[in-house]
């Protein structure tokens, strides 16, 4: 299975059915104090959270380019990669989840969780299996060792 549309472009996909159900149902708005507050953090985590995976990946001098693991050069274990798997997605999990306390419609958690879901079945699997090709043993270790998400 060849994955077709870059990670990027699914989760604007998701942002935009976040701001479609925020605003098309009728119910499940809240707010509470800080929740706006609580959204600039999520959006700086995973801004941070990007970068540094971006700079260790430039560091390595291995590809970024998620529709071809298969041309990675190096196993990315160091550093944000000693607590994720796969930092660049948990960024994108920050920034919708940043974005569905902004809009304030608690079913947005919904489709937070379907991008983990969708990431997970037709991204993650497909990566996975061209680095276990690739890296043998030691990806099975590092498997073991951290966490898909966090």
């Amino acid at each position: 299975m060849k994955i077709k549309i870059l990670p990027p472009l699914v989760m604007v996909i998701f942002a935009g059915l976040m701001y479609l159900l925020d605003r098309l149902l009728p119910f499940g708005e809240f707010d509470f104090f800080g929740r706006k507050e609580m959204a600039v953090g999520l959006t700086v985590l995973a801004l941070i959270v990007f970068t540094l995976a971006l700079y260790q990946f430039y560091r390595a001098k291995t590809t970024t380019n998620p529709l071809h693991p298969e041309k990675a050069k190096v196993l990315v274990t160091r550093g944000i990669f000693m607590y994720s798997r796969n930092p660049m997605y948990l960024g994108m999990l920050l920034l919708l989840l940043a974005y569905g306390l902004k809009l304030g419609n608690a079913f947005n958690t919904l489709l937070a969780a379907l991008f983990v879901y969708y990431m997970n079945q037709f991204q993650i699997r497909y990566e996975e299996e061209a680095l276990l090709k690739k890296f043998g043993r030691d990806y099975k270790l590092y498997c073991k060792a951290v966490r898909r998400w966090f």
